[in-house]
């Protein structure tokens, strides 16, 4: 790529020369400015890989020029000044304020064409470093996705195909491995990221309202339709709908997205006319499909219409390497949300990370995070505070030895109850039994954490009374 100078100087003649001898000399485009004005213009307005600027000018001089132009530039523009013998001091005056170089008049050509080289050489090598930096931040976080293993990348580069075109996406993966975020990563990036994002949790709606929601009802259509309603697809309109954890969704509705799939267009309820929509679906699943079309309670023909452009998202388990880059990036997150000082893990704490199976994956890991920003009481957070407890010795019972001899749902249910005991009984014990203050703390809304205290039997009323 051709390097790009601007030489300023307020003789006309000595802008002619450099300018007819510095561009075959130095392979570059040079461009000229006779001010110290049209200079700062200039170079505010274009990219140059170096500015070459005599100092005594009338008006803004070349010291103003460089002062104006690395406050707004920052240091990494490369600016070499000219000077008469008899100024040198002002020359060295400009290298303290941050110049690359100065040169006397008169000068010799080849000297200048060697000088300048070397600082054309810093401004490639500049833009270089900054090229290499970029990329190693996009290959550790793409989106709100955190990872640079191979798996991910493997993930970033689907995810940058599919967003190309409007082809219906299947995420899969296990809980917690970041199925909303993948989805919400392709809809940034494709041609309707401007348009609406629409996410529905298929699981926390049953049937009868699911439908209603997804598709809409005219007035009259049951009992409390008491006007029409616009659903979830015709707010999506020209967007992108995400339908979270297809796989538990019934079977007439299947039946309903297929040929939402199929027609480009719904049929809200107690209406006889189709509706047409133009949204791009994005599903997601943490079950096995193929399972669910033997047992018939999915669909297969569904199954192959939503299954065009499939994304399988890695577990922790499969990138362990992302485990610090992880780890580190959620502790940043919440330390600021939940408004705390900024603290950081032990050894011990990420040796734990590391070697832990993470069932949950990074929702399991956020969690726990979260938990040992609250609970530590120093700017470390230490095993305890994150609930591994003492780390045993290598072959010694670890502490969910009690549950082993469990079904596996029974012993995650068990830790999960000592687990919500535990925080939510801190959280509590700290805030008098205010169950506004402790959702504040924990950064949930107030009904999610009062629906935690009433699954696992947690009353806010004995810690009123401590």
């Amino acid at each position: 790529m051709v390097q790009h100078i601007l030489i300023v100087d307020d003789e006309p003649d000595m802008l002619a020369l450099l300018k007819r001898s510095l561009e075959p000399e130095l392979a570059c485009q040079v461009d000229t400015a006779a001010s110290g004005e049209a200079a700062v213009e200039m170079i505010r307005s274009a990219d140059y890989d170096l500015v070459l600027t005599d100092i005594k000018m009338p008006g803004i001089s070349g010291l103003d020029v460089l002062e104006q132009i690395k406050s707004e530039k920052g240091e990494d523009i490369t600016m070499v000044m000219m000077t008469a013998y008899g100024h040198i001091e002002m020359a060295v005056e400009a290298m303290k304020r941050g110049a690359y170089d100065f040169i006397t008049k008169p000068f010799d050509h080849e000297a200048l064409v060697m000088r300048l080289e070397k600082a054309l050489e810093r401004s490639r090598l500049l833009k270089e470093n900054l090229r290499l930096q970029s990329e190693c931040q996009a290959t550790e976080m793409f989106q709100e996705l955190v990872g640079k293993s191979p798996a991910m990348q493997r993930v970033y580069e689907t995810i940058r195909m599919v967003a190309k075109n409007d082809l219906t996406v299947l995420i899969t993966g296990e809980s917690g491995t970041g199925k909303d975020l993948t989805a919400r990563a392709v809809h940034a990036i494709s041609n309707r990221s401007k348009r609406p994002f629409i996410a529905v949790n298929c699981p926390t709606l049953p049937e009868p309202i699911l439908e209603s929601e997804l598709f809409g009802y005219k007035k009259g259509a049951f009992t409390h339709a008491t006007r029409d309603r616009k659903g979830l697809f015709q707010e999506a309109h020209t967007g992108t709908i995400f339908l979270d954890e297809i796989g538990d969704i019934a079977p007439i509705i299947q039946t309903k997205l297929l040929r939402v799939l199929q027609e480009k267009e719904i049929k809200p309820l107690g209406d006889a006319r189709p509706v047409r929509v133009d949204v791009r679906i994005i599903a997601s699943t943490n079950q096995k499909l193929s399972d669910k079309i033997k047992s018939g309670e999915f669909r297969e023909d569904f199954f192959y219409r939503l299954n065009v452009l499939p994304i399988k998202l890695p577990t922790l388990r499969e990138r362990v390497e992302d485990i610090p880059l992880i780890a580190n990036h959620l502790l940043e997150k919440h330390c600021t949300k939940l408004d705390k000082p900024v603290k950081r893990f032990s050894a011990e704490v990420m040796a734990a990370f590391i070697s832990h199976p993470w069932e949950g994956n990074v929702r399991e890991m956020e969690n726990r995070i979260t938990q040992g920003i609250l609970f530590s009481k120093t700017d470390e957070i230490t095993p305890d505070n994150v609930g591994f407890g003492k780390l045993p010795a290598p072959g010694a019972p670890s502490e969910v030895t009690p549950f082993l001899d469990l079904p596996y749902k029974a012993a995650k249910e068990n830790n999960l109850k000592a687990f919500n005991a535990t925080y939510i009984g801190h959280l509590l014990t700290e805030t008098q039994g205010n169950v506004t203050q402790a959702a504040k703390a924990c950064g949930l809304e107030r009904q999610a954490l009062q629906q935690i205290m009433r699954r696992y039997g947690i009353s806010a009323e004995p810690y009123r009374r401590l």
